[in-house]
């Protein structure tokens, strides 16, 4: 396993786990969080320190939106990235203006591998 994991950020709580597996089962470590504000309290307890975020956009009780813009508020956590997961129609509109990358849903697993993959190596050794 690599020392910094990946936080998954997804209120589904079958997605979550999925994905969670799915990045075990490819030597990542993962963790989860069930919307934006237990992955940011999280964070600002400073217990993790993801090499990347994999974040939806639509929760309850912070969506990932207002999760992003907390986030850049912390400079220490601002330099984490975020790979948004999402099938909001708008959700490429969304992405840029809030900066990270796009998976859609459903997930093409591979394809979020890669973007993990992209994030992750240069973090996660």
């Amino acid at each position: 396993m690599r020392t910094h994991p990946v936080l998954i950020v997804d209120d589904d709580d079958d997605i979550r786990e999925s994905i969670i597996d799915f990045l075990e089962d490819h030597g990542y470590a993962a963790v989860g969080a069930a919307n934006g504000k237990d992955a940011l309290d999280k964070l600002v307890a400073r217990t993790l320190e993801p090499a990347v975020i994999v974040l939806d956009l639509m929760m309850p009780v912070m969506d990932g939106r207002t999760f992003r813009d907390e986030q850049l508020r912390d400079p220490d956590l601002a330099r984490i990235p975020v790979i948004v997961v999402s099938a909001f129609r708008e959700a490429p509109a969304v992405v840029a203006d809030m900066g990270g990358s796009l998976v859609r849903k459903p997930l093409d697993l591979d394809r979020l591998l890669k973007a993990v993959r992209r994030h992750c190596d240069r973090r996660c050794d």
